[in-house]
């Protein structure tokens, strides 16, 4: 037991300097790259995941649950009439809604931080949607266009020496180097971007994907950073936007919502950022206003049907039981 709450404890300690070291880093490229003013609305074409049936595995938490199928934990509990604080049964099946509005012109790796949700693109089309974890609220993720100048395996954490410093002075052992391994918070992958000290990486922490926690660096699951790391190469591009309302306009006529918390405070008040984006792609007369306003209000994260009656055509049917996460390959 003692061996073990020593593991523990270290990783901890490893995940907690990781974090300071993103700290650090991620702070130098805000400055580098700044601010570029308010954020409003996005438009898309397309919507990513579906309605479908989770049948609750063993070890499953509300966490976990929605860091791999990038569905609000407080959302699946409200739209489930769960108690939060009640531990799930395996067994138990759960509705889950993981859509989210595609953004539209992108291409290579798009990451809108505020949707926590990172798209892939090829040749203008769609091939890939995964959840991620971006910088939270004090440490922002830097927003703007990158390439893509390094891609390693099993990369090792060299602690910066002003770590080892804070380390020093809070009495602890000072690790200069964190090896490959189940220890390292980077995880296996690593993709380095031309964002000074930012990174799109695996973690030793799947549960805290979809989220706004790190500082500055993007997380991703551990499959999913594999799947990614194999269809980039040194000079792709990306982009980090932060848009936290998003609309939707398909081409069967139904048009969608998506509205997430604005945790940067950076956005347009998101009501008349959708209106503005509404009227000028034409579709604002076909769009619900209050049912918009609703979604608004709810801010959870998932794209709602907003067509006017005389528009409307029924929701998706739900997926087959424990479909895969979300990965589209074409």
């Amino acid at each position: 037991m003692t061996a073990a709450r020593d593991a523990g404890a270290h990783r901890r300690t490893v995940s907690r300097l990781l974090a300071s070291a993103c700290l650090a880093l991620a702070g130098a490229a805000v400055q580098a790259n700044g601010d570029t003013g308010p954020a409003g609305a996005l438009f898309g074409t397309q919507l990513r995941g579906q309605t479908f049936q989770y049948t609750v595995r063993t070890g499953d938490t509300l966490h976990s649950i929605s860091a791999r199928h990038g569905e609000g934990s407080v959302a699946i509990a409200r739209a489930n009439a769960l108690d939060p604080r009640q531990a799930l049964r395996p067994g138990q099946v759960l509705e889950l809604d993981n859509r989210h509005v595609v953004p539209a012109d992108a291409d290579g790796i798009l990451v809108n931080i505020p949707q926590r949700m990172l798209f892939h693109f090829e040749d203008g089309s769609l091939r890939a949607a995964w959840p991620i974890t971006a910088g939270g609220p004090g440490w922002r993720t830097p927003r703007g266009p990158f390439t893509v100048i390094n891609r390693q395996t099993d990369k090792p954490w060299i602690v910066p020496k002003s770590i080892q410093a804070e380390m020093l002075r809070e009495g602890k052992p000072v690790l200069t180097r964190v090896e490959p391994g189940p220890e390292n918070p980077l995880g296996r992958h690593w993709i380095g971007v031309s964002i000074p000290g930012i990174g799109i990486h695996g973690t030793n922490a799947p549960s805290s994907i979809y989220a706004l926690r790190s500082h500055g660096c993007i997380r991703m699951h551990p499959d999913d950073v594999a799947a990614l790391f194999g269809r980039v190469e040194v000079g792709s591009p990306g982009r980090f936007v932060y848009h936290p309302a998003l609309l939707a306009a398909l081409a069967d006529g139904r048009v969608f919502v998506e509205v997430h918390r604005d945790a940067y405070r950076l956005a347009r008040e998101p009501l008349a950022a959708l209106r503005e984006l509404a009227e000028a792609r034409g579709v604002a007369d076909r769009i619900d206003w209050t049912r918009a306003a609703e979604i608004v209000a709810a801010r959870d994260g998932i794209a709602r049907e907003v067509t006017l009656s005389e528009h409307t055509s029924a929701e998706r049917a739900p997926a087959p039981a424990n479909q895969s996460p979300g990965v589209t390959d074409r």
